[in-house]
C-alpha cells in the first residue's frame, strides 16, 4: 500500500521523548487520515492504545475519559513512554474541553502519554483546537493528494489527474465516469458540506451553498467579483453571505478566494477574488462532462491546468508558510503571486487558453525584485506543467 510522506511525520512524533505535545491530523476528508495514522503505527515501538470514536453507537465524553484512563493504565504497566491515539474525535460532543482537562491533568504530574488527535471533519476539529488548546497542539496537515501521488500510488497519467484529481477513495472507479462522478458526490461532496460545513456553522440558505460551489466550480481559475456572483446565483442574499459562505468552504478544503497581490495587505482584501478549487476532481465533477470533451477542448483544459497548478500551491502553502495570491492592473494579470516575508515570485500559466499578454512584464516593472516562474508553453527554459505539478521547480520554498 502507498505511504504518503506525512506516516513517517506521524510516527517520528509518536516516538519523541521530549515533545508533549498533542499531534492533530487534519485535512480534508477522505485524504487517507486515518490510513496514514494505521501505517505509522507499523513503524513504532512506543505501546499504543488506539480507539476510534465511529466505533461507539453514542460516543460520549464518559467513554472518552474511559479510553484516555486505559492509555494512563497501559502507560503504568509498560512503564515508559505509551501513546493513545483518537481517531474521528469530532463526533464525541465537547470533546475539545475534556482533552484539554485530561491532558493538563497529565502534564502536571509528567506523565509520559503521547495523545494522536484525526478526524474526518477538519473544520469540527479545527474549532476545537481554536477554542480550548491553544499551545497544546503541533498540526501534521494531509492536503489533497498530488500529482506526483497519484502517479506512483495509481499510475496516473498528466490527463487522468487533470480529471480526477487527487481524492485516492475515488481512484478504484476511473474506468467508469459516471460511477466516479457519483461517489464524488455523493461520499465527498455532500458530506463536507452536510456533515462538516452545516453542523459547524449557522448556515440560513444551504441551497445557496451548494450553488456558490457548484459555481466556484464551474469558475474556477477565474476573477468573480461578489456582484457577479450575486448575478449568476437565485436567493444570493447579499455580498457579506457569500464572502462568508465562501470562508467556511476555504475551511472545508473545498474552495477559496485568491485575493489580488499588494504589498499593503488592505488593499488586497477590497479586490475582487480569483476562485480556486482545492482539487480539480471538484470541477469535473459538477460539470457533468464527459473526460474526453474537457481535455480536448483548450479553453476548458486551460481552466483545469491552472486550477491543477493553484492546487498545488495551496497545498504547499501551509507547511512552508507563503500566500498564494494574483495580480491584475487593467488588462495586465500574472497567474500566481507566491510570497513571504522575503520573497515575492510571479507564476505564469500558459495553459492554452487565450489570455492577455504583457502582465508579467508589467508586474516585473512594479516589483523588479521578484522571481519570475513560467510554467508551460514551448519557449526555451520554461517548467512544463507536468514538471511543475511533480515538484520539478525552483521555487524558493521547494517541494
Amino acid at each position: 500500500m502507498y505511504e504518503r510522506s506525512q506516516v513517517k511525520t506521524i510516527a517520528q512524533r509518536i516516538e519523541e521523548a521530549d515533545n508533549p505535545l498533542i499531534q492533530v491530523v487534519v485535512g480534508p476528508r477522505q485524504t487517507g487520515k486515518s490510513t496514514m495514522i494505521a501505517q505509522a503505527l507499523e513503524y513504532v515501538s512506543t505501546p499504543v492504545h488506539s480507539v476510534s470514536a465511529d466505533d461507539v453507537l453514542v460516543p460520549s465524553t464518559a467513554w472518552l475519559q474511559e479510553e484516555w484512563q486505559q492509555a494512563r493504565n497501559l502507560q503504568k504497566r509498560t512503564g515508559g513512554q505509551a501513546a493513545l491515539i483518537i481517531d474521528e474525535v469530532q463526533k464525541i460532543k465537547a470533546w475539545p474541553n475534556v482533552v484539554k482537562g485530561l491532558w493538563d491533568a497529565d502534564q502536571r504530574v509528567h506523565l509520559p502519554l503521547k495523545v494522536v488527535l484525526s478526524g474526518s471533519s477538519s473544520m469540527l476539529i479545527r474549532k476545537g483546537l481554536e477554542d480550548s488548546l491553544k499551545g497544546r497542539f503541533e498540526l501534521i496537515r494531509s492536503p489533497h493528494w498530488t500529482y506526483a501521488e497519484c502517479r506512483d500510488a495509481f499510475g496516473y497519467s498528466l490527463d487522468d489527474f487533470l480529471f480526477f484529481g487527487g481524492f485516492p477513495g475515488a481512484a478504484r472507479f476511473i474506468k467508469d465516469e459516471r460511477r466516479w462522478r457519483n461517489y464524488l458526490r455523493d461520499s465527498i461532496i455532500e458530506p463536507t458540506i452536510t456533515n462538516d460545513v452545516l453542523e459547524q456553522e449557522e448556515v440560513r440558505k444551504p441551497a445557496l451553498m451548494r450553488a456558490l460551489l457548484e459555481l466556484g466550480s464551474q469558475f474556477s481559475a477565474q476573477e468573480l467579483s461578489y456582484t457577479k456572483m450575486l448575478g449568476q446565483l437565485q436567493d444570493a442574499g447579499n455580498t457579506t453571505t457569500l464572502a462568508h459562505y465562501l470562508d467556511l468552504l476555504d475551511k472545508a478544503g473545498m474552495l477559496c478566494a485568491l485575493e489580488k497581490y499588494h504589498p499593503k495587505t488592505v488593499r488586497s482584501k477590497k479586490s475582487s477574488p480569483r476562485l480556486m478549487v482545492y482539487d480539480t476532481a471538484l470541477m469535473t465533477a459538477e460539470s457533468g462532462r464527459a473526460r474526453k470533451l474537457l481535455l480536448e477542448d483548450s479553453e476548458l483544459r486551460g481552466h483545469l491546468v491552472e486550477s491543477a497548478i493553484g492546487a498545488y500551491l495551496l497545498g504547499l502553502a501551509p507547511e512552508h508558510g507563503f500566500s498564494v495570491q494574483w495580480w491584475r492592473e487593467g488588462i495586465n494579470e500574472v497567474d500566481f503571486v507566491l510570497s513571504d516575508k522575503a520573497h515575492v515570485v510571479a507564476i505564469e500559466v500558459k495553459s492554452g487558453r487565450k489570455k492577455a499578454q504583457g502582465g508579467m512584464a508589467e508586474f516585473l516593472k512594479l516589483y523588479p525584485k521578484a522571481q519570475r516562474v513560467v510554467v508551460g508553453g514551448s519557449a526555451a527554459g520554461v517548467c512544463t506543467v507536468e514538471d511543475f505539478l511533480l515538484g520539478r521547480h525552483n521555487l524558493p520554498w521547494g517541494e
